[in-house]
């Protein structure tokens, strides 16, 4: 799950903006750890589709 859809209790913000202490406390722990985290969905489905073109190739290549 990516932290920019969280909603901080202490505030009612989004945690990615850091409002509170809270949310930064949380936004910092979110980023340690996790590096996908940070990370938008649709970009690991492009890092996912790189890897399986990647894969593919040398699948191709060693037949």
């Amino acid at each position: 799950m990516t932290y920019d859809r969280l909603v901080c209790a202490n505030c009612a913000a989004p945690v990615n903006e850091g409002r509170c202490p809270v949310c930064r406390a949380n936004r910092e722990r979110l980023q340690q750890e996790n590096f996908f985290a940070g990370l938008n969905p649709m970009t690991l489905i492009a890092l996912l589709a790189v890897l399986v073109a990647a894969l593919a190739l040398l699948a191709h290549q060693t037949v």
